[in-house]
C-alpha cells in the first residue's frame, strides 16, 4: 500500500474534547483510500473499528493491518496514524482518560465479539447526545466492560532498530512472500545467522520465523480485502499447500480466510 498516493484526512477534533460527563463519545465515518495527514495523539483513547474493510494502523513505527472482527485501541497521548486503502464503515469510540485505566497501556488488537460488534454500532446513533443515568449511559458503561475482557491478538508487526535487521524487514514489507532462509539473510546484512537471530528476538521479541509468519498474515488480509483469491494470496506468499495457509489464518485469528470473504460480501 502507498500510503503517499491516499486522499489526507483532516485531524478530527472529539479526540482532543475532555469530559468524564461523556465516558465514550462514538463517531462514524465513511473513508475510502485516505489515511491521517500526519502522525498524531489526543488525550482521548481510541478504539477504532472497522465494520467492513480493512484499515492499517501504525503505532509508535510498529504495524497493524486490521481485519473487520478486530479493533486496535490506542490508549491516550500515545502517537499513531491510520489508513485506509480501500472503503471502509469507520466506527470511532473516544473514551475519557477518567474510565481507561483497566484498558491496555500500549497500542492493541482486540478480538471483537458479536455482541461487542453489535454494541459499537447502537452506540453510533447516540453520539455526545447522551446523560448520566440514561439509556445511553448504560450502553457505554457496558461497552467499556466488553472492551476490558476483550482478548488480544497476534496482528501486532513489531518494528526494530538494529539497522541489520531493518534492511531485512524493508525487503521483506517490499516483497511478502520472499522465501530466503535466515542463513541467506544474514549474507544480505553482513551478519551471521547467530547474530541476525539473536538480534530479531531482542528487537522484537519474535523469532524470524514467527516474525515473518504475522507479516504475511497481514498481507494475506490486504490481499483478501482487495479481492485476490485465497489460492492467489498462498502461493504469492510462498505456500506450496493451500491446506497449510488456511489452517495458518485460521490459527491466527480464529476463522478461515474463507469467513472473511464471506462477510466482506
Amino acid at each position: 500500500m502507498d500510503i503517499t498516493k491516499l486522499t489526507k484526512l483532516p485531524p478530527v477534533n472529539t479526540g482532543y474534547r475532555i469530559d468524564p460527563l461523556l465516558p465514550i463519545i462514538p463517531l462514524t465515518m465513511q473513508v475510502d483510500q485516505a489515511g491521517c495527514n500526519a502522525p498524531h495523539a489526543h488525550p482521548r483513547g481510541q478504539c477504532i473499528f472497522a465494520s467492513s474493510g480493512v484499515m492499517k494502523v501504525i503505532c509508535q513505527r510498529d504495524i497493524w493491518i486490521v481485519p473487520p472482527s478486530q479493533a486496535v485501541w490506542v490508549p491516550p497521548g500515545i502517537e499513531h496514524e491510520v489508513y485506509f486503502p480501500g472503503a471502509v464503515s469507520l466506527r470511532n469510540l473516544f473514551i475519557d482518560p477518567s474510565v481507561t485505566q483497566q484498558l491496555p497501556s500500549a497500542c492493541t488488537v482486540l478480538q471483537v465479539s458479536a455482541l461487542l460488534r453489535e454494541l459499537i454500532l447502537k452506540a453510533m446513533s447516540y453520539g455526545d447526545r447522551y446523560s448520566p443515568d440514561g439509556p445511553g449511559w448504560r450502553l457505554m458503561a457496558v461497552i467499556l466492560d466488553e472492551l476490558r475482557e476483550a482478548e488480544s491478538t497476534d496482528l501486532h508487526l513489531p518494528m526494530a532498530n538494529d539497522a541489520r535487521v531493518l534492511r531485512v524487514m524493508d525487503a521483506l514489507l517490499k516483497n511478502p512472500g520472499d522465501q530466503r532462509k535466515l542463513s541467506e539473510w544474514a549474507c544480505y546484512t553482513g551478519a551471521s545467522p547467530r547474530t541476525l537471530s539473536r538480534l530479531f528476538v531482542l528487537e522484537t521479541g519474535l523469532t524470524f520465523g514467527a516474525w515473518r509468519k504475522r507479516l504475511i498474515l497481514q498481507e494475506a488480509i490486504h490481499r483478501l480485502d482487495k479481492g485476490n483469491t485465497i489460492t492467489r494470496i498462498a502461493l504469492d506468499l510462498g505456500y506450496n499447500s493451500l491446506s497449510a495457509f488456511i489452517e495458518m489464518y485460521r490459527k491466527a485469528l480464529g476463522c478461515p480466510p474463507g469467513q472473511f470473504l464471506r462477510e466482506k460480501n
